[in-house]
């Protein structure tokens, strides 16, 4: 694996764009909210995090991946906080941290993707094992495949196509604004 370049290192650029990916983790849901439960399926705010992750960097990643669910928890109450937004914070921080780390180390990008989305889905499936064991709920493998697996295969699909399209978009947007700023 060769070292990557980072897309740009001005901060103010990539705190911009950290932000607009938290905005997004946050209204992309509520949209999907307005046509029943297909949050659960289509994984709206899993896209923002892994973009973040992607085209910021990890740290970024990690951090937008957890304050996303805990905002969009405490504004809009979707995720319940305990235990869906506490868990989903742990698995989407591991989403936009390691796909962010291998990414920059040199990995391709649809085999950084992949490795974020199970190890946050590992992630996932053992803090709600512990989280909804302390509340007395069961949550075995079974439970674990079916919500993380089949209820979410759409958007594990919509992941794997868009992720990687919108990556490349957005980099080509970063080389333009950084050519304009005379870095090329």
């Amino acid at each position: 694996m060769k070292q990557k370049k980072i897309l740009t290192t001005n901060k103010t650029l990539l705190l911009i764009w950290a932000a607009f990916f938290v905005a997004i983790g946050v209204l992309l849901p509520m949209i999907f909210h307005f046509f029943g439960g297909l949050g659960k399926m289509l994984l709206p705010m899993h896209i923002p995090v892994l973009l973040c992750g992607f085209v910021c960097g990890p740290s970024y990643g990690a951090l937008c991946g957890f304050i996303v669910p805990i905002l969009s928890a405490s504004l809009t109450g979707m995720p319940v906080m305990f235990p869906n937004g506490v868990i989903m914070a742990f698995e989407l921080l591991t989403y936009g941290f390691l796909g962010g780390i291998l990414y920059q180390k040199g990995q391709r990008l649809l085999i950084a993707l992949i490795a974020a989305m199970v190890a946050g889905r590992i992630v996932s499936g053992l803090l709600s094992t512990f989280l909804y064991g302390f509340a007395g709920l069961q949550y075995g493998f079974e439970t674990f495949i079916t919500v993380s697996f089949v209820v979410a295969f759409p958007g594990i699909i919509i992941q794997l196509v868009l992720v990687p399209v919108l990556v490349k978009v957005i980099t080509v947007i970063i080389r333009r604004i950084q050519c304009s700023g005379g870095d090329c």
